[in-house]
Order: C-alpha cells, then sequence, then structure tokens
C-alpha cells in the first residue's frame, strides 16, 4: 500500500498537531507522579554521588599530603648529605691549602738552594780563575826554568871546552 501525495500533504498538516496533543508538557498523572520518583532518585543519586567525591577528594589530599610530607622528609635528608658532602669538600679543601703551603715552603727552599748553588758556581768560577793564574805562572816558571837550564848546561858545556 503506498500512500498518495494527498495523504502525505494531509500527515504533514496534521502532525504537529498531533505531537502537541501528546506533549509531556501536560502529561498525566499517573506519569507526572513516576517523572517526580525519578527525579527524586535522580538527586538523591546525585546526592550520593557528590558525597564519595568529597570523601575522594579528602583522601586525595591526606596522601598528597602524606606524599609531600615524606618528599619533605626525602629532601630533607638528601640536604644533610649533602651538608656532609660539602663539609668533606671542605676538608679536602683544607688539605689542599695545606699542601699548596707545603709546597710553597719546598718552593722557597729550592730557590734557597738555587742561591747557594749560584754562590757555590761563582766561588768555583773564582777558583778556576786562581787556578788557570796559577797554571799561567807554572808555565812561565817551567819555561824560565828549562831557558835558565838550557843557558846554565851552554855555559858548563862551553866552559868545559875552553877549559883545557
Amino acid at each position: 500500500m503506498t500512500l498518495a501525495n494527498e495523504d502525505i500533504q494531509f500527515i504533514k498538516d496534521h502532525l504537529g498537531d498531533w505531537l502537541a496533543e501528546q506533549s509531556l508538557g501536560k502529561p498525566p498523572a499517573v506519569y507526572e507522579i513516576e517523572l517526580r520518583e525519578r527525579m527524586v532518585r535522580v538527586e538523591e543519586e546525585l546526592k550520593h554521588q557528590r558525597e564519595l567525591i568529597k570523601t575522594i577528594l579528602e583522601q586525595m589530599d591526606r596522601r598528597f599530603d602524606a606524599m609531600q610530607q615524606e618528599m619533605q622528609k626525602g629532601f630533607e635528608a638528601v640536604d644533610k648529605r649533602f651538608e656532609a658532602v660539602d663539609k668533606r669538600f671542605e676538608a679536602v679543601d683544607k688539605r689542599f691549602e695545606a699542601m699548596d703551603r707545603r709546597f710553597e715552603d719546598v718552593n722557597k727552599r729550592f730557590e734557597s738552594m738555587d742561591r747557594r748553588f749560584e754562590s757555590m758556581d761563582k766561588r768555583f768560577e773564582s777558583m778556576d780563575k786562581r787556578f788557570e793564574e796559577l797554571t799561567r805562572r807554572i808555565d812561565r816558571f817551567m819555561i824560565w826554568s828549562f831557558a835558565t837550564t838550557l843557558s846554565v848546561g851552554a855555559l858548563v858545556v862551553g866552559a868545559l871546552k875552553l877549559w883545557p
């Protein structure tokens, strides 16, 4: 069975009126009571959900507070460890400062030793000059002695030749 265009037009014209007659704006009494009961149940359930959410939020707040306290304790422990490490570094710094002082003392000793060696070098140089002067004198003495010995020897040989 197919509907004719006239039937379709009739349905379209009257559909709005039919729906308005069946509107929920004017529900029957039984349906209205049922709706009120449903609304009361929904409101009670919403109230119950709100209470659950409140308790969950309170528990979360307690847990967050506990976590925050634990984290604070952990941070305090880490701070104490860092303080101990800082103290150790300070002790190490003091040791390095003492080592620096020792090295400075050793450097001063080496500087004084260098000065002593320089003075010893000067003494040795002066002694070298003395030995060179002495060597020159001995060389001259040897030349004069040899020359004198040759001259005396020549004079003795000449005198022996002239002596009959």
